[in-house]
C-alpha cells in the first residue's frame, strides 16, 4: 500500500521518536523511585489489607485528609513503632526533661522516648558531623517532596549510626505520697511507686495488667527507682501508683513523681551501700557537727563550690518514712533541708583543710536540735537542671548527677555542761563539746574565747623553752637522730589541745572505762547534787573532784561532767618527740589513780579516747594514725613501765 505525503510524514515522526525514546531509554535507564530492595509480599495479604485503616464512620465517597491531626495511619506490613505515632495518653520525654505529675492511688502514667530522638543527637554530636538529608534551603519544595529527594546513598554513614548504642538512664523521685491517717502510726510505710519498661511494640502501655514477659517492673525504693536499657527502639513506660488503705493513710492525697530520661546518667540517684559518707563528729543539745570524708588526695587540689546538701530528720518523726532516697521528698519534708530561696536555714555548711595531709573535707553545723534526740543525717548533691533550651550548650556531665547517700545516726546531749565549739585558732582540729556554763558563758563562741585564751598562753610558755633548744644545728649537735624540733612542736600541740580543752560527756551518759567523772562536788545547774554513793566513794580523790585545767573550775563552773580521756599515743609521742631536759613523762599504767584517770586506750572501732580530728568513726580505720616509729617506741615503752 502506497502512503500519501502526509501519512509518510506521520509514520515518519513516529518511527523517529520511537528511535528516540529506546536509545533514550538504553543510554540513561532513569530511575522514578530509589527504594531499598524489599521481600516479596505474603500472599497472605490481600488488597484490603494493604490499604489504609479507615473509620467506619467516616464517609468512602469523601476524600481523605491526610494532614488532619485526626489521621491515624497503620500499614499491615510494618508496625507502629516505624511508623513513629504515638497513642494520645502516652507523653513524650525528650532528653534530660524533667516531668512532674500526680498520680492517684492506683492509677498509672506512661511515657514513651522515641529512638528517632538519639538518631539525630547522634549527628549533633559526632565530630564528623554528616547531613544524609540534601540541603533545600534553595527550593521551595514541601516537606513530602524533601523526603522524595532524600539522598540515601551514602550507607556507610548509615552503618555507622546504626551501630553507635546509646544508653537511657531513667530516675524518678516521689515527691509527695499518702500522709499516714495517725501520727501514732509508726511502723506501716506508704507503699511505693513502680516502674514499667517496655521495648516491645506489642505493650506500648507497660504496667500491672499487661503481660509480664513483655515488660521490666521495679518498684521505688524509699521512694527512687533507676533503671537503664539500651536504645535501638523506642523505650515505654510508665509509673504505676499503688492501692492505698483507707484505714491506715488519707487516700485522698495524691502522690507526685519527678521523673527524668536522660543519655547521660541518672538525673536522680541513690547510694545502695552503707559507706559512711556522713560522719558524725560530735553534738551538745541543741547543735551537732557532721562531716564528709576527705574530698581530695592532695594539698595542691582545691574546691571552689560546696558540692554537698544535707538533710536532718528527727527519728521518730515519721514524715519522711517512704521517701528516704528521694531528693525533692527530703527537700519536702525532712525537717532540716535547705529552703527553697536556696539558703541553708538551720545548717552552716563550710570547706575545712585538716589532717596530716592538709586534705579538704566538707563540714555542716546543725543547729535548732532537740535535746536527748536521735536523729538521722543525710548527704546529698543536688541535681544540676538544664532547660530545654540549654541541653545541647552544656556539658554533658554536669547535667542531672543528683544523689541521696545512706543516712548516718547522731544524738543530741540533755541539757548540761557540754557545750559545742569549734574554729579555735591554735587547737584548729578541736570540734567536740566541751565543760561550759550558759550563766557564765551563754553562747559556743564566748567560751571558746576562753579555751582559746588558756592553750594559747601555755602554748607560748612551751614556744619560749624549744627557743633554747638547738634547732637549727648539725646532726650529730641535735638533740634525737630521729626527730627534730617540728615533729616536737606538733606532738605537743596535738597533746595540749586534747588535755587542755577536754571532750565533755554529760553525768548522765552511763559510766564506761574512758570515761571520767569530774568536778563531783560541785552541785549541777538546778542545785542537786551527785548521789551520794559517788560521793562517799570518790569524794575524797581529786582526780574525781576537780578538772584536769583548774581554770575550767574556777572561771568556767560547769558542775560535774564525764570527760572523754585523751588517748594514751599523744603522751608517747610527746616524750619520744621533745628534748628529755623538757622533763615530759608518762604515768605508769599501773598507776590506778594516775595513768587510768588520765589517759585512755582506744578499743576498736568505738570512740574511746580523745585526739586531734576524733569523730563517731564507723570502724578503726579512721582513727590517729601513728607513725611505725612511735608505735614501736610506745610498744617498748609500755614494755619497759609493766618491768
Amino acid at each position: 500500500m502506497q502512503l500519501s505525503p502526509l501519512q509518510s510524514r506521520l509514520a515518519a515522526s513516529v518511527i523517529a521518536s520511537c528511535l528516540v525514546l529506546l536509545l533514550y531509554l538504553a543510554l540513561f535507564s532513569p530511575q522514578f523511585a530509589l527504594a531499598a530492595e524489599l521481600d516479596i509480599i505474603p500472599t497472605a495479604y490481600d488488597a484490603a489489607e494493604l490499604a489504609y485503616e479507615r473509620d467506619d464512620e467516616v464517609e468512602t465517597s469523601g476524600p481523605v485528609d491526610l494532614r488532619s491531626p485526626k489521621y491515624d495511619p497503620g500499614f499491615a506490613l510494618f508496625d507502629r513503632g516505624i511508623i513513629g505515632r504515638v497513642a494520645d495518653n502516652v507523653v513524650t520525654l525528650e532528653n534530660n526533661q524533667l516531668e512532674t505529675s500526680n498520680l492517684v492511688p492506683g492509677g498509672i502514667m506512661t511515657f514513651v522516648f522515641q529512638a528517632s530522638s538519639v538518631s539525630s543527637r547522634g549527628v549533633e554530636d559526632s565530630k564528623d558531623s554528616v547531613e544524609l538529608r540534601r540541603s533545600l534551603s534553595d527550593s521551595e519544595e514541601s516537606p513530602v517532596d524533601e523526603f522524595e529527594n532524600e539522598d540515601i546513598t551514602s550507607e556507610p554513614e548509615l552503618e555507622r549510626r546504626q551501630q553507635a548504642t546509646k544508653t537511657l538512664w531513667i530516675s524518678a523521685n516521689t515527691c509527695e505520697q499518702p500522709w499516714p491517717a495517725s501520727p501514732a502510726q509508726t511502723t506501716v510505710e506508704p507503699p511505693q511507686l513502680t516502674l514499667y519498661v517496655s521495648t516491645s511494640t506489642d505493650n506500648t502501655s507497660p504496667g500491672p495488667l499487661a503481660d509480664a514477659n513483655s515488660q521490666k517492673e521495679t518498684t521505688f525504693t524509699q521512694g527512687a527507682v533507676m533503671f537503664n536499657v539500651s536504645v535501638n527502639r523506642d523505650i515505654y513506660f510508665s509509673v504505676s501508683a499503688p492501692n492505698v488503705s483507707s484505714e491506715n493513710f488519707d487516700t485522698t492525697k495524691q502522690y507526685n513523681f519527678r521523673l527524668v530520661a536522660s543519655l547521660d546518667q541518672y538525673y536522680y540517684s541513690y547510694d545502695t551501700k552503707a559507706d559512711d559518707d556522713l560522719i558524725w563528729v560530735d553534738s551538745d543539745a541543741r547543735a551537732a557537727l557532721l562531716q564528709t570524708k576527705y574530698l581530695t588526695n592532695s594539698s595542691d587540689q582545691e574546691i571552689s563550690t560546696l558540692p554537698y546538701v544535707i538533710f536532718a530528720h528527727n527519728r521518730e518523726n515519721v514524715m519522711i518514712n517512704g521517701i528516704r532516697n528521694s531528693y525533692c521528698g527530703l527537700s519536702n519534708y525532712a525537717q532540716i533541708r535547705n529552703l527553697e530561696d536556696g539558703s541553708s536555714g538551720q545548717v552552716t555548711m563550710g570547706l575545712k583543710k585538716s589532717g596530716a595531709q592538709n586534705l579538704t573535707k566538707q563540714e555542716f553545723y546543725v543547729t535548732g536540735l532537740n535535746a536527748s534526740s536521735n536523729y538521722i543525717g543525710i548527704l546529698a548533691r543536688a541535681p544540676v537542671e538544664s532547660t530545654s533550651a540549654q541541653k545541647r550548650q552544656v556539658d554533658n556531665s554536669t547535667i542531672g548527677g543528683g544523689i541521696v547517700f545512706q543516712p548516718t545516726t547522731f544524738d543530741t546531749k540533755p541539757d548540761g555542761p557540754c557545750t559545742f565549739i569549734f574554729n579555735l585558732t591554735l587547737c584548729d582540729e578541736t570540734q567536740y563539746a566541751v565543760p561550759g556554763n550558759s550563766s557564765n558563758f551563754p553562747n559556743g563562741t564566748e567560751l571558746a574565747k576562753f579555751y582559746e585564751g588558756y592553750t594559747q598562753t601555755m602554748w607560748d610558755n612551751f614556744d619560749k623553752v624549744m627557743q633554747q633548744v638547738p634547732c637549727e644545728t648539725s646532726s650529730t649537735a641535735k638533740y634525737s637522730l630521729a626527730r627534730d624540733c617540728a615533729d616536737c612542736k606538733t606532738a605537743y600541740k596535738n597533746w595540749l589541745c586534747s588535755v587542755a580543752v577536754p571532750r565533755c560527756e554529760d553525768f548522765s551518759t552511763p559510766d564506761r572505762k574512758y570515761l571520767q567523772m569530774r568536778n563531783i562536788n560541785a552541785t549541777f545547774a538546778n542545785g542537786s547534787k551527785v548521789d551520794k554513793s559517788l560521793l562517799s566513794n570518790y569524794g575524797h580523790l581529786k582526780a574525781y573532784t576537780s578538772s584536769r585545767n583548774p581554770q575550767i573550775d574556777e572561771v568556767v563552773q560547769p558542775g560535774p561532767y564525764k570527760e572523754l580521756l585523751p588517748c594514751q599515743d599523744l603522751c608517747y609521742e610527746l616524750v619520744q618527740s621533745c628534748p628529755a631536759s623538757m622533763g615530759f613523762t608518762c604515768p605508769r599504767p599501773d598507776s590506778e589513780f594516775g595513768f587510768n584517770t588520765s589517759y585512755g586506750l582506744k578499743l576498736g572501732s568505738s570512740l574511746s579516747c580523745n585526739y586531734p580530728g576524733s569523730a563517731h568513726y564507723p570502724s578503726s580505720g579512721s582513727t590517729l594514725s601513728v607513725s611505725f616509729f612511735g608505735l614501736a617506741y610506745s610498744i617498748g615503752m609500755l614494755f619497759v613501765l609493766l618491768l
